[in-house]
Formats: structure tokens, C-alpha cells, sequence
């Protein structure tokens, strides 16, 4: 399972609940793109509408830039191809205060290609200054501990 694409700074800004693999609705120019592990995830979410769930704002570029489709968007919907009772579950969850869903990672699995979706609560501001001290501290200790070895 070859990761293709990874929202890095998801796991830093938000408290991950649960983690739901998730098909992707692709064209073939989006899938070509992404297979050459061009994208971003990192200003996307997952929004429900209808019983239906789509990644917006995912950018995936075009595949060759002179070689474009008449309609092509970089920033189009992309629907998830998940279950009713799946989408049901997910509407109930976010409709609790301060809990969203957010794109985590994009592989390939059996030549498809598939997103992991993290049901996520924001970090406030003061807890990710102490993740980043706790981390600054963790490098002082390595570095001593290597200096003194």
C-alpha cells in the first residue's frame, strides 16, 4: 500500500478520533496525476451534502499541463465513495460542536486508489505550543545524550 499523498500538518492541528478508509470518484487525468504523487491535501476537508460525502478544496494538477481536458479544475469536488450507513454516521458525529472530518492520506490498494479520512476535533492554540516544546525538549535530550556517548 504505496502512500501517495500525506496531510502531515493534519496530526499537528487536530486530535484524530477514528480513521474511515474511503474510495475516490477520479477521472483518469486526476488519477495519472496522482499516481506521480503530485497533490495537496492540505487545505481540504470532507463536507456531507445530500447522503453523499466530497473532499473539497483537494488540489490535484493536471497530468500534462498542454495536453488539458476542455473542463478541467484543479480544485473540483471529488466525491468518497463510502456506504450509507457509513455517511449516516459521520453526519451524526459532526454534528456534534468542535468535531470535523479532514482528508489524512492518499495510496494505491489493488490499483485503486483509496483516502484515509480521520474523524478530528481542533487543537487549541496553547496545545500545540506544548507539542512543540515537548519536541524541542526531546531533540535537547538526543542531543546530549549523543554528545556525552
Amino acid at each position: 500500500m504505496p502512500v501517495l499523498l500525506e496531510n502531515k500538518r493534519a496530526k499537528f492541528d487536530y486530535d484524530i478520533l477514528e480513521e474511515i478508509e474511503a474510495g475516490l470518484e477520479l477521472k483518469g487525468h486526476e488519477v495519472k496525476s496522482l499516481r506521480e504523487k503530485r497533490g495537496s491535501l492540505l487545505s481540504s476537508r470532507v463536507i456531507i451534502r445530500g447522503n453523499e460525502a466530497f473532499v473539497v478544496g483537494f488540489e490535484i494538477p493536471p497530468y500534462q499541463a498542454k495536453n488539458l481536458p476542455p473542463n478541467y479544475e484543479e480544485n473540483r469536488p471529488i466525491r468518497l465513495l463510502l456506504r450509507k450507513k457509513e455517511i449516516d454516521y459521520l453526519e451524526g458525529r459532526i454534528s456534534q460542536k468542535g468535531l470535523t472530518i479532514i482528508p489524512l492520506k492518499v495510496y494505491t490498494r489493488a490499483k485503486k486508489i483509496k483516502m484515509t479520512i480521520g474523524l478530528a476535533k481542533g487543537k487549541k492554540k496553547y496545545e500545540k505550543r506544548e507539542k512543540i516544546k515537548e519536541r524541542e525538549e526531546k531533540r535537547k535530550i538526543e542531543r546530549m545524550m549523543k554528545g556525552n556517548l
